[in-house]
């Protein structure tokens, strides 16, 4: 079945839950179903230590899953970040594919028809509840492969001791961005303001400033467009008015990884950086008390935001196809989503848990990151080519704007190769 037949049996959902039916798709393809089955899951570590690692959530999830499933054991090993995407894909080369995997890319292995789509697996009702602007992102050739898994936006975050004490209002326009800048610099401010271009995640980094300044990496017709003129003059701008301005820290851009910048605004070193609902949380545990306001652009409030999702993905290799699906559909329940959701201060990537968390005045601090994430823009997820374009702007833009440093020259060269890899798709 494809992604048009999902379409036309949503309208079914309600009818299917108010008779009580489980309404798995188990026609549309083999699976075994008998037996006792074992599941291999790996996961990724969203945890800060071994206090909350995400292995206890796991352990948590197939545990339950197990008592209301008899005959299906689920074997759940958690990784690093670092590590995760490279050992599930040593996996996959050896012929010792997991069967569910939940990492951050999916398009190859769904290019490679590796993948169970997600009609071939989970009810319904589950494919129906997830949010639309993040099925979109997890489609290839109109199926849907990643399922998202969890979600977050980006605001900039800004010291509110530190503005408070330089008299300054939150920023609204990257003209405000410079002259508080300014101001921090001259009250001995460390990092005025925060810029990580280093490897760890400047590709998220460069996509938030793009965005501000009216680009992004594709155009409207999701063709790359990573060399446009607004990204230039955006990567311009960032050149001449923060980083050659110094008032960006001693760490030069480019050599200045995301963790490092996110510990730094924890210490109270930092005016301002762009940051996730994570950080919230680690800033007031140390007592920062933090300011968070929607991406500034040139001329006002950026529109939209950038929205990052993480993915689960059933592998066919083992043929496991209908106890893949009675895990996933177990998974998206609601007080699992919450529950991971809120252990880690991100967002739920499905429709009722969404409204859950909306609706709970626990979760108030992360209302306007959840207000963000329908219009927000994500990575071009289902291009195969995004890994390899990732890679290289993760190598490469740091040097955009270091001084004597050539953004249209850097954003040329990766588009470039960006578009070259997307012609052998």
């Amino acid at each position: 079945m494809g992604r048009a037949v999902q379409r036309r049996l949503v309208g079914l959902t309600a009818v299917v839950a108010a008779l009580g039916m489980t309404a798995t798709l188990s026609g549309c393809g083999s699976g075994s179903g008998d037996g006792d089955v074992t599941l291999k899951l790996v996961a990724a570590d969203y945890g800060t230590g071994a206090e909350n690692s995400s292995e206890k959530y796991w352990d948590d999830v197939a545990g339950k899953f197990e008592k209301e499933n008899p005959g299906i054991k689920v074997d759940a090993s958690v990784y690093s970040w670092k590590d995760v995407d490279r050992k599930v894909a040593e996996m996959v080369k050896a012929g010792e594919a997991p069967d569910i995997a939940q990492i951050g890319a999916y398009a190859d292995y769904a290019k490679a028809g590796k993948l169970y789509a997600a009609d071939e697996t989970i009810a319904i009702r589950t494919s129906a509840n997830f949010l639309p602007s993040l099925t979109d992102a997890g489609e290839v050739g109109g199926n849907l492969y990643g399922l998202p898994f969890v979600a977050s936006t980006r605001l900039l975050f800004y010291n509110k001791g530190l503005f408070a004490k330089a008299g300054l209002g939150a920023p609204q326009t990257w003209d405000d961005i410079r002259n508080d800048a300014t101001a921090l610099d001259k009250r001995g401010v460390t990092y005025p303001f925060a810029l990580p271009l280093g490897q760890e995640e400047s590709q998220a980094e460069t996509l938030m400033w793009l965005l501000s300044g009216g680009g992004g990496y594709t155009d409207e017709a999701g063709n790359y467009a990573i060399d446009s003129e607004a990204n230039i003059a955006t990567l311009e701008w960032l050149k001449d008015n923060l980083v050659g301005k110094k008032l960006t820290g001693p760490v030069a851009p480019g050599k200045l990884d995301r963790a490092k910048a996110f510990d730094a605004f924890t210490d109270g070193e930092v005016g301002m950086l762009n940051g996730h609902p994570t950080l919230m949380q680690e800033a007031e545990k140390k007592g920062v008390e933090v300011g968070m306001v929607p991406l500034p652009g040139v001329d006002g409030p950026t529109k939209g935001s950038m929205g990052v999702a993480d993915w689960m993905m059933g592998f066919k290799q083992n043929g496991h196809r209908v106890e893949i699906g009675k895990f996933l559909d177990f998974a998206y329940q609601d007080d699992n989503v919450l529950a991971f959701a809120d252990q880690y201060d991100l967002l739920p990537v499905t429709s009722s848990a969404s409204a859950a968390m909306e609706a709970d005045d626990k979760h108030k601090s992360l209302h306007e990151f959840l207000s963000a994430l329908p219009n927000s823009q994500l990575y071009p997820f289902g291009k195969t080519s995004w890994a390899q374009a990732s890679e290289t702007i993760k190598e490469r833009i740091g040097s955009a704007v270091e001084p004597g440093g050539n953004p249209e020259s850097v954003l040329v060269d990766i588009a470039t190769k960006a578009r070259q890899a997307e012609s052998v798709e």
